[in-house]
């Protein structure tokens, strides 16, 4: 490492010098080594604590975080490994224009894709299978649009984003919650790996070795926003950190889009809520392409692939047998109890038990633990 990479790796780990602080001081000196190599005494006229003082002093004589540069000088030896820094060329313009963008980024994997037109996909860890289905029937015609998908790499939603870019050999970025050497959650380990092996990218701003701490991730989501020209929320509870992700997004200027849901779902309502406040209402791949489109190479129309399926699903009911069409017309958009078919149908619950497995297999309707929801 030479110098300059050194200093702006310190200048990130100093204690009690936050985010605020250090980009005040770069507007006012120009860069990471002139602050550095103030004077205890200068340093302390700018307002900082003893402890940054005293910090700054001990790394110039080589004590403060030698064994931390040393650490992430050895990381670097491995050519798929990268450190940006915010004062480098080739730091990710879309990043640096938010008002508090990382001052490093640590980086496993291909770092052409940051360069691309990204899209954030952001959701619940605890989705619905519907909701599920349609991230990744969204993340993989938007990938083959042009879009690189940037997620957080959590269970649910961002897993499936991630898995459904990875599944149509595009790149796709994971923004960690700690340090780039540590895969949060722990099973989706196999995921990261085939991030990396399909010329994506993991990105952290923590420190190696960084634990995944709760009050991390809500930093972490700026970044997701950060990268991307806009964000689609699929689903998401009222106190949700993709709603966090859908503000700040707001905040930094990006285009916000949100999938709907049913009523009785607890997972859409932030999704409704983003819609009530603003953002805009997706049905098809089109409703993103078409704001987003001058950032992409060319202008994709939605395929096939690329809308929700209820041109295909319209076509699996038409080929229903009249009982199974009937009893479709009772499964209702919001949960439908077993004993309402039962009553309402005149069937035995076993003949309906088989045909509710048989809807359920062609993707018509979902089973709920009270009952079962049309799709």
């Amino acid at each position: 490492m030479d110098r300059s990479q050194r200093d702006g790796i310190v200048f990130t780990l100093i204690p009690g010098l936050g985010r605020r602080k250090c980009h005040a001081l770069l507007r006012q000196f120009g860069s990471v080594s002139r602050v550095l190599d103030l004077s205890a005494q200068a340093l302390a006229e700018l307002g900082l604590s003893n402890a940054v003082c005293q910090a700054v002093t001990a790394y110039r004589q080589g004590v403060f975080a030698a064994e931390y540069l040393q650490r992430v000088s050895d990381w670097l030896f491995d050519p798929e490994h990268h450190v940006i820094l915010w004062e480098d060329d080739d730091y990710p313009p879309l990043l640096r224009s938010i008002p508090d963008p990382p001052l490093i980024l640590y980086v496993r994997g291909n770092t052409d894709c940051l360069y691309q037109p990204q899209l954030a996909i952001v959701g619940s860890r605890h989705a619905s299978r519907g909701g599920l289905e349609n991230t990744r029937r969204f993340a993989g015609a938007l990938s083959k649009a042009g879009f690189v998908i940037t997620s957080g790499l959590a269970l649910g939603i961002d897993g499936q984003a991630h898995q459904a870019a990875v599944d149509s050999r595009r790149p796709t970025v994971a923004v960690l919650g700690c340090g780039v050497d540590v895969v949060y959650p722990r099973r989706h380990s196999h995921l990261a790996e085939q991030i990396l092996l399909h010329q994506g990218a993991l990105v952290s701003e923590f420190a190696l070795g960084t634990v995944p701490l709760s009050y991390n991730f809500p930093q972490r989501n700026r970044i997701i926003s950060g990268l991307s020209a806009g964000v689609l929320v699929v689903e998401a509870a009222l106190r949700s950190g993709s709603l966090i992700t859908a503000r700040q997004a707001l905040e930094q200027g990006r285009e916000v889009f949100a999938l709907p849901s049913t009523l009785n779902n607890p997972q859409g309502h932030g999704c409704h809520a983003l819609i009530r406040e603003g953002a805009t209402l997706v049905e098809t791949t089109a409703h993103i392409i078409e704001p987003l489109s001058s950032i992409l190479g060319c202008y994709a129309l939605e395929d096939s692939d690329a809308a929700l399926p209820e041109t295909r699903r319209t076509e699996a009911v038409s080929g229903l047998d009249t009982e199974l069409q009937a009893l479709l017309i009772l499964v209702g958009y919001e949960v439908t109890p077993l004993d309402y078919l039962v009553e309402q149908s005149g069937l035995p619950a076993g003949d309906i038990m088989a045909k509710l497995v048989g809807l359920e297999l062609q993707g018509l309707i979902e089973n709920r633990p009270d009952g079962y929801l049309r799709l």
